[in-house]
């Protein structure tokens, strides 16, 4: 599978989810929404509002990078706010820019845009002198990805956590336009 056809729907299908997620919590919490982005599901990880920027990074930081592009100033500081929201949490509205601004971005993408960086050398540096090689392709799959997902599942899982009521079909649903009709009674 072309690697645009693999990221570029996904990414847009599940920022899409985050931003239904944050609209449920919203009207389920409306005097207390805002509290949700300092949430944690554990004291040594990163609140709500860092899992919702770094999700919209992941999305654009994979299109730059299996284009051989640099990562942008801008979204170099999305990465920044995502690793200061404990201190920053910011506003729900932040939270949707930055949503609203990766999926901007993803429409920008032509059909194939992705698709010649499957064999592009990757490096991720990690602090602490960590570095990871790879081709496009182990990138989109082993690291892009699970990355986006982790970020994303996260963000479904603090929600869930501080008591907002959703469930499987708000974490998936792009998946109601696959759904087969019931087969007519027959008389």
């Amino acid at each position: 599978m072309p690697l645009t056809d693999l990221l570029v729907p996904t990414y847009r299908n599940m920022l899409k989810t985050l931003a239904g997620l944050l609209d449920t919590a919203e009207r389920q919490a409306p005097a207390g929404a805002e509290g949700l982005l300092s949430a944690r599901l554990a004291p040594d990880m990163l609140p709500l509002a860092a899992q919702l920027r770094f999700a919209a990074y992941q999305a654009q930081d994979a299109t730059f990078r299996l284009r051989g592009q640099a990562i942008p100033p801008s979204l170099a500081a999305v990465a920044a706010e995502g690793r200061e929201a404990g201190d920053a949490p910011g506003s729900l509205a932040d939270a949707r820019a930055r949503i609203d601004q990766a999926l901007s971005h993803l429409d920008g993408l032509t059909d194939d845009a992705l698709d010649a960086g499957d064999t592009l050398p990757i490096a991720i540096e990690l602090p602490g002198g960590v570095t990871f090689d790879m081709t496009g392709e182990t990138y989109a799959r082993d690291w892009a990805l699970p990355q986006f997902y982790f970020h994303v599942v996260t963000a479904y899982a603090i929600l869930r956590n501080q008591g907002i009521g959703i469930g499987k079909a708000d974490y998936v649903p792009h998946m109601f336009a696959y759904l087969r009709s019931a087969p007519a009674p027959s008389a």
